[in-house]
Order: C-alpha cells, then sequence, then structure tokens
C-alpha cells in the first residue's frame, strides 16, 4: 500500500467514525457549537490581519519619532488585543464544550454496542480478540474527539488565515530582480509569496517523510500501555489468590515482561521523534530571521520604512505558518492516525459481532412450550476444533437434571450454548417459556450495595428489606443483614461461598423459570449444598434445574443425570474412574430437610 491509499484509508476511517455525531439527534445543537467556535477563529484571523496592519502605523511611528502616533497605536493594540483574548477563551471554552458533548453521545453509543448482543463476551470468544475495549471507549474517544476537533479547527483557521496574509503579502512583496547577465534580468512578481510557498512546502514534505513511522509506533504504544495496566489491575483483582500463592516473583517477572514492551517501543518512539525534531526545531528558527532576511533588499533599497518591513514580516510568518501546519501538528496528527486505528478496528469487530448475529445461526434457538431439549447438537471451539456431536437430551418442567462427565468434556459449554450465549456450532435447541437465570461458579457482584448485589441485574428497588434479610438468613448469611446499605466492593469482601449462596438468594428474588447452574456450589460444604438446593427446589414456582457439576453429593439433588461423555469427539479420551475409585457418598437432602 502506497502512502496515498493508505492516507485515503485513514481519512475514510476517520470519517466513518465522525459522520454519526453530525447527523445524529444532536446535530442541531452541535452544528450550532460548531458555528460558533468557527466564527469566534475566522475573528481571531481578522483581528490578526488588523495587528498586522498595525504594525506598520506603530513601527514608522517609531522610526519617525512621532510620540502622538505611538501613544494613539498602543491604545489601539489594547483594544485589539482585549478582543483577541475574549474570542480565544470563549472559543476554547465552547469547544470543549462541543468536544466533551459529542464524547459523551460516542461513549453512549460505544457502551451500547459494546453491550448488546452480548458483544463484550463475544469479543473474548474470537481468534483475534479486541484489545482492552476498556482503554478504546474510555481514553481512545476522548483522545478522538479532542483531536479531530483541534486539528480540523486549526486547518480551517490555518487556511483562512493563509489566504488573507497571502493577499496582503501579494500586495506587500513587490518583483524581486534576478540579473542573468548577457540575457538581461528576469523579474519575478510577489517574490515573497512563492518563497514562503516554496520553503513551507519544503518543510511540510520532508516532516511527513521523517514522521510517518510514529503512527504506527503511537498506536503500538497505547496497546502495550494498555497491556501493561491490564496485568497490574489483574493482580489487585486476584490480591488475595497472588499473596496465598507467594506469587510476587512471578508477578514482577510479568509486570517487567510487559513494561519492557512499553519500555522498548517508547525508546523507538523517541529516536524517530528525535530525528523529527531536529528538523522541525531548526525549521522554526530559521523561519524567525528567514523572513527578514529576505524582505531585507527592500528596506536597505529604501523601498520600504520599518513599519512595512514589519508588517512584510509579520504577513510572510502567518502566511509560513498556516503553510507549515502539519509540520507543527505532525505529533498531533500521528496520535490521531493511531486512536483512529484502533476505534476504527473495534468498530469493525462490533459490526461483524452484529453481521454474526443477524446472520441464520447454526446453533438454532427456539423459544415455545415448558423445559429444555436439545436436538443433534454438536459444539466446537472458536477455531472450529470440535468438542462435543450428536448431543440430545430434554429435561421436562419442574425436573431438576444433573449433567455429568469428566473434566474437560464440555459440559460447561453445553450449558452455555443452552442458555444462549455460545455460538460455536450447529443443531437444534429448544428452551421454554419464561425467564432464565445462569448462575456461573463465580457469581458476579457489581459495585454498590449488599442490596444492590442481591437485586442484580433487575432492581426490584420495591422489595421489602424483610423479604432480603429472610433470604439471607434462609441461607444462613444472617451476618449479613445489618449489612444491606453498606456499600463495598462485596467480590472481594466475601468469600467464594459466600458468593454462591448469595447467588442462590439472587435466584430466589428473580424467580426464573429455568435455572442454569455451572459449578454453583463447588465451594460450599455439602450440607449447606443441599439445603441450597432445597430451598430452591421447593420454590413456589418450581423452576426446571439444570446443573453442571462434579461433585457425587450432587447426584442425590436432582432427579436425573445425564452423562454426556458418549458426546465428546472421537480422539478425546475422556475414561471415568471405575466404581472402585469413587467415593462413599452419604445421601444430604433428607439431612438438609431436617436442619
Amino acid at each position: 500500500m502506497n502512502f496515498n491509499e493508505e492516507t485515503r484509508g485513514q481519512l475514510r476511517a476517520a470519517w466513518r467514525l465522525t459522520r454519526p455525531y453530525w447527523g445524529s439527534e444532536q446535530k442541531w445543537s452541535a452544528w450550532g457549537l460548531l458555528g460558533i467556535v468557527v466564527a469566534l477563529d475566522l475573528g481571531n484571523v481578522y483581528v490578526s490581519v488588523l495587528l498586522n496592519q498595525w504594525n506598520n502605523a506603530f513601527y514608522n511611528a517609531l522610526q519617525e519619532l512621532n510620540s502622538g502616533v505611538f501613544f494613539r497605536q498602543i491604545g489601539i493594540f489594547c483594544i485589539l488585543a482585549t478582543i483577541s483574548i475574549i474570542l480565544s477563551v470563549y472559543a476554547v471554552y465552547l469547544q470543549q464544550m462541543l468536544q466533551i458533548r459529542w464524547r459523551r453521545w460516542l461513549t453512549d453509543r460505544y457502551l451500547g454496542a459494546w453491550l448488546a448482543d452480548q458483544s463484550y463476551y463475544r469479543l473474548q470468544l474470537q481468534n483475534m480478540p479486541t484489545d482492552n475495549p476498556d482503554q478504546r471507549i474510555s481514553e481512545d474517544l476522548n483522545s478522538f474527539t479532542s483531536y479531530v476537533l483541534n486539528l480540523s479547527l486549526g486547518l480551517m483557521t490555518s487556511i483562512v488565515s493563509l489566504f488573507s496574509f497571502l493577499f496582503i503579502l501579494w500586495g506587500l512583496s513587490g518583483s524581486a530582480r534576478i540579473p542573468l547577465g548577457s540575457w538581461g534580468s528576469v523579474y519575478i512578481p510577489a517574490y515573497l509569496v512563492w518563497t514562503a510557498i516554496i520553503y513551507a512546502g519544503a518543510g511540510t514534505w520532508l516532516t511527513m517523510k521523517i514522521g510517518w513511522p510514529l503512527i504506527n509506533l503511537n498506536f503500538a504504544q497505547q496497546r502495550l500501555e494498555a497491556d501493561f495496566r491490564f496485568a497490574l489491575m489483574r493482580l489487585r483483582e486476584n490480591a488475595e489468590s497472588v499473596a496465598l500463592f507467594r506469587g510476587e516473583p512471578a508477578e514482577m517477572t510479568v509486570f517487567r515482561g510487559r513494561f519492557a514492551h512499553v519500555f522498548d517501543n517508547f525508546w523507538r518512539i523517541m529516536k524517530r521523534q528525535k530525528t523529527l525534531s531536529w528538523f522541525t526545531v531548526g525549521y522554526a528558527q530559521v523561519a524567525v530571521i528567514f523572513p527578514v532576511v529576505v524582505v531585507a533588499p527592500r528596506f536597505f533599497a529604501k523601498e520600504i520604512l520599518l513599519g512595512g518591513l514589519m508588517q512584510v514580516v509579520s504577513a510572510f510568518n502567518s502566511v509560513q505558518s498556516s503553510l507549515s501546519f502539519v509540520i507543527n501538528s505532525y505529533t498531533d496528527i500521528a496520535t490521531w492516525l493511531a486512536v483512529t486505528q484502533r476505534l476504527s478496528g473495534f468498530q469493525r469487530r462490533l459490526d461483524l459481532i452484529v453481521e454474526s448475529v443477524r446472520a441464520p445461526q447454526q446453533i438454532v434457538l427456539g423459544r415455545d412450550g415448558a423445559g429444555v431439549t436439545v436436538s443433534a447438537l454438536d459444539l466446537a471451539l472458536p477455531d472450529a476444533t470440535p468438542i462435543m456431536h450428536g448431543v440430545n437430551l430434554s429435561v421436562t418442567p419442574g425436573e431438576a437434571v444433573l449433567i455429568s462427565g469428566p473434566t474437560g468434556i464440555g459440559k460447561s459449554t453445553l450449558i452455555r450454548a443452552i442458555a444462549g450465549i455460545w455460538p460455536f456450532g450447529k443443531g437444534s435447541i429448544r428452551v421454554g417459556d419464561g425467564s432464565t437465570l445462569f448462575l456461573p461458579q463465580r457469581p458476579y457482584l457489581p459495585l454498590g450495595t449488599l442490596a444492590d448485589a442481591m437485586l442484580y441485574p433487575g432492581g426490584h428497588s420495591d422489595v421489602p428489606k424483610d423479604r432480603l434479610a429472610q433470604l439471607l438468613t434462609d441461607f444462613q448469611l444472617a451476618d449479613l443483614v445489618p449489612h444491606l446499605d453498606t456499600v463495598d466492593n462485596w467480590a472481594h469482601r466475601l468469600s467464594l461461598g459466600e458468593q454462591q449462596r448469595l447467588g442462590f438468594a439472587r435466584i430466589m428474588l428473580s424467580e426464573p423459570a429455568i435455572v442454569f447452574l455451572d459449578e454453583a456450589t463447588s465451594a460450599i460444604d455439602e450440607a449447606r449444598e443441599a439445603r441450597c438446593y432445597r430451598l430452591l427446589r421447593n420454590a413456589p414456582w418450581r423452576p426446571t434445574i439444570v446443573s453442571v457439576g462434579h461433585r457425587a453429593s450432587l447426584r442425590f439433588l436432582h432427579d436425573r443425570v445425564i452423562d454426556v461423555t458418549p458426546f465428546a469427539c472421537a480422539g478425546r479420551d475422556f475414561t471415568l474412574p471405575t466404581d472402585a475409585d469413587a467415593p462413599e457418598v452419604v445421601p444430604l437432602l433428607e439431612r438438609a430437610a431436617g436442619e
């Protein structure tokens, strides 16, 4: 791909990300704010033109030692400077207002797309999962809106300023005489205009050639920084496990390894930035004296006065600065293009998920009747590796069924497919009408009060606290009753066994028609496990229960056991232990009933 094709691709991606907001329900306020900001910026350009004309009168007054004109021009300058300050302050303020509104709209849109169709889950199942979607929503959207507004408004201001001062420079520069010996002389009209264009054009071309690698380097830096931050977050989330394992040296190895990538990539950015800075800083320094040198011959020839010289220099600098927009903004442009790449890649992944959900599904899910029926179901991994083949089973309404089989055979994947969140495979699944609830081994506990955690995800703010307290007591969590209104990180404060019992209390509040339990009592002792199942099975609405678990005691808590070992794909060895190897099991459901 050549430079032009890549540039056009980047601009098209940026336009696809930008366009929706400006045609959204907020378009009128957005365009209105943008129009005011543009008007303020154009007003500033006009003030700059007036200041350029002021240069002529002010410096001529100095040269002519005219104190009256001098002090009058000081007053004019104060007025123009005050107007410029007011215009600049409100331009920045309203631009920031537009930016935060745009970011709020984009954030809501991306959060909605991320949560819709369980995209946040499906992104992790892809062969090439999207890295750090949280960073793309929180940081990249902020950077994108900021850079788009700053660069687009800066470019517009530069273009308007360019044409405004080109007109002034054209009238002031005069012609340049180039002697050609016996052939006479050549006169170049408005030579300062052509000099500024050539000077800035050459500088822009060299800047882009030197700085182009910064785009990919900045893209990689954002990803590596996010990976390093994610590793730190993982330690915080799993602090207890790491502490128990004395895993600090291993964690330090991971941190150092990830930061080494951050360091190495940043070092490459530094070297490339140094090369670019050699040129851009030198270019800026030369630009200070360059217009004076170019226009000096006319001044020494007494074709213009000091005021004219300063006006020409000011106009030349404005033209050169406008033409050097890319040079002065190249670092921001490189970062913006990297952010655009990340967001457009994220958007493409979300669009692919939407397409896959809307496309005909190989696993046909139906909702009618009651109970659960699975017919000719094949399951596979995201990379198409087969797991199970020809699964057939049925669960009647109100029945409690335990799905058993050796570890790794695909039991959890099977109930995920039944619950509708595993799309890889083919076959037919019918789930009865009514709500369903999936309780994994580690229930999700949101941030907030303990009551919020119990009522998740529906809220049910009308549920009386007495009901919550009674459920905590039923599941032997009575010591938590005084903390129902306490805000805490309950996933860290409660043990896994307490979290699992809280999950059962959540089921009792939600009253789903079908409950899927995936190792939902793995951290609960057998007596409390039996109590949890007894309370659930004796619930007034008589839910259908589909469980996955390895404990032999679970067999006595269900009506039927379905062994899925026969459905394992050929080539996978899942030989179960013999009966002699199995532990003796004491029925616990009756024992729990007497508690």
